[in-house]
């Protein structure tokens, strides 16, 4: 056989050079078309949701924050008394603190009785709240405009269960993360619209739990519950909703459900649409 003289010198490096220009255009095309990793910003829906700009804090776990900025709904079952009573106690997954709800006042599903609001009044705007349930069958509840529920009820999937816009829409229990774990509930509320004192539009929500989205802009025709459940409830079965702005309010019916994390944006929805994405 004959001998196959060995490539010169200089082919060899002209042979070096074509590779690694190939393998430059390579990596310039990869770039181009392929994400590298970044910083994530942090998310804007679900369990640690920091506040966007423009949003106010309503409560970061502390004692000081629940007594400036919210105080006790004194409706027609008030039986508690100021300072409030709620705990601020340790978190029972992450750092820092949270306040508890099982006001001594509520104690056998009292519901009404020690409900906390915040002090400012609302109409439209874009809430984030985080809530866990401490046992099962645990029960709270969130009420936007101290008028519409947002149900927190564990073990229950009907219209009146976890999650629903209560007796409005079914439970979306499927998002839940269940007992002894947050929740997060990111929510767009455009109040109920009127003319001359004559309402002509209900109000609308959508809602994201845990980052689902489960209610999209979800008519609220009531206030359910009764005089003991928020504004309007005594108004004409609950029908009779008035024109006049409510604040945040937290159920407490004597079961242990802790929140963090609460902050709200205000807006003004002009057109009929709560839909949202961040």
């Amino acid at each position: 056989m004959p001998r196959i003289p060995s490539p010169s010198p200089l082919f060899e490096g002209r042979r070096s050079l074509h590779t690694a220009r190939a393998a430059i255009l390579f990596a310039l095309t990869y770039a181009l078309h392929v994400s590298f990793p970044t910083a994530a910003a942090p998310a804007t829906l679900g369990v640690g949701a920091p506040p966007p700009p423009g949003a106010e804090v309503l409560f970061d776990g502390s004692r000081a924050m629940l007594d400036e900025k919210w105080t006790y709904w004194q409706g027609p079952g008030f039986a508690s008394s100021l300072p409030i009573r709620w705990k601020i106690v340790e978190d029972p997954v992450d750092p820092g603190t949270v306040v508890m709800s099982d006001d001594p006042a509520a104690a056998g599903g009292r519901y009404g009785a020690a409900d906390i609001v915040t002090q400012k009044e609302f109409r439209d705007f874009r809430l984030h709240i985080e809530f866990l349930v401490m046992q099962p069958r645990g029960n709270s509840g969130v009420y936007l405009q101290n008028r519409y529920e947002i149900q927190i009820l564990d073990g229950d999937r009907t219209q009146h269960g976890m999650g629903a816009v209560i007796n409005e829409t079914p439970s979306p229990y499927h998002a839940y993360n269940g007992v002894g774990k947050w929740n997060a509930y990111d929510i767009t509320f455009r109040a109920a619209r009127f003319q001359d004192g004559r309402r002509t539009e209900p109000a609308l929500v959508t809602m994201y739990f845990n980052g689902i989205k489960v209610h999209t802009n979800q008519p609220i025709n009531q206030v359910w519950g009764g005089p003991r459940s928020g504004i309007d409830g005594g108004n004409d079965g609950g029908r009779g909703i008035t024109d006049t702005p409510g604040g945040l309010k937290l159920q407490a019916e004597g079961h242990d459900v802790r929140y963090r994390n609460i902050w709200i944006r205000e807006l003004d929805l002009t057109e009929r649409d709560t839909d949202f994405s961040e």
